[in-house]
């Protein structure tokens, strides 16, 4: 991936800061973007460790205009942007029932929202330049369904069809366009759920563990890469058999 540009969401920490460094490893120049700065800033400076160019922007992905112009001034420093890894996401769970708009609002915005605003600010670009890998963050949990997550479930259904859609308008510009659904990973976000309920989930897995950050990341930098330039509009679910 050496010369190539990428920008990946929801850097700072966890899945999102796997993905910077595992394509920072294959030579990609990284733009990380996130709301937390001082974590993005660290994520930042281990990237520049590695030898590739790096930097990060604190900017809103649910916010289209700030978006926009983050992607103008990429490619005003970096010249172009090749690759783009919409990973930013948020949980506000509750059961249906007695989920508020708020919980429901909070996570359709940033989760299916962003991804939709993410792709439209690097669209125009990679179509002037007739070359472009876009990678979305789903869930397994948008392709099975979840109890307790209904906002989440539906907002990563949601980013499979959006994936699939951008694949069939964009694919003729040899744009590729595909999603990555990850089951229970070990992150900040699942740390944080109640013990019982993660061993509880843990029989369920085929391979009997959670995943890790860094085994997402690989599948992203197999779709960011040229040995995936024939497979557009596919999701491809990292969850260790739990859906089977």
């Amino acid at each position: 991936m050496k010369g190539r540009v990428a920008i990946v969401t929801g850097a700072a920490r966890g899945i999102g800061r796997e993905i910077c460094l595992k394509l920072a490893g294959r030579g990609a120049d990284i733009v990380g973007v996130d709301i937390l700065k001082e974590e993005l800033a660290q994520t930042v400076k281990d990237l520049k460790d590695t030898g590739v160019k790096a930097v990060g922007k604190s900017t809103n992905v649910t916010d289209a205009e700030a978006m926009k112009e983050m992607v103008e001034a990429v490619v005003e420093e970096f010249g172009k942007v090749d690759i783009m890894v919409n990973n930013a996401g948020i949980t506000r769970d509750g059961l249906l029932l007695t989920m508020d708009e708020e919980q429901w609002d909070q996570v359709i915005n940033v989760n299916l929202k962003g991804i939709f605003i993410g792709i439209q600010a690097v669209a125009r670009k990679m179509l002037r330049c007739r070359y472009g890998r876009i990678v979305n963050l789903a869930s397994v949990s948008g392709v099975m369904g979840n109890p307790g997550q209904a906002n989440y479930a539906a907002s990563k259904a949601g980013v499979i069809g959006l994936t699939k859609t951008a694949a069939k308008e964009l694919g003729r510009k040899n744009i590729t366009v595909n999603a990555v659904a990850p089951g229970f990973i070990d992150t900040e976000m699942t740390r944080a759920l109640p013990e019982r309920l993660t061993e509880a989930v843990k029989p369920l897995i085929a391979l009997r563990r959670l995943g890790e950050a860094e085994e997402v990341a690989s599948v992203v930098a197999f779709l960011a890469s040229e040995e995936a330039s024939y497979i557009t509009g596919q999701v491809l679910i990292v969850d260790g058999g739990l859906r089977m």
